[in-house]
């Protein structure tokens, strides 16, 4: 587990481990979130990335009539 210390100025390293697992990159933004009692940190993927992930997913579900 890795331990971050908050700067004077409230900013905080990301551990290069950290950074290259996620492939973390300068400039990149990220998503806070403040969830029970914690901070989470989520990168955001430019949309031109994200497109077609869902490529080949089963959209036969069952739906209710009022949906239809």
């Amino acid at each position: 587990m890795d331990q971050v210390t908050v700067s004077p100025k409230y900013q905080v390293v990301i551990p290069a481990r950290v950074r290259r697992s996620l492939g973390i990159r300068p400039g990149q933004k990220v998503q806070v979130f403040q969830y029970d009692g914690r901070i989470e940190l989520i990168p955001l993927v430019p949309l031109k990335t994200a497109r077609g992930f869902l490529r080949g997913i089963d959209t036969r579900v069952k739906r209710e009539r009022n949906r239809v």
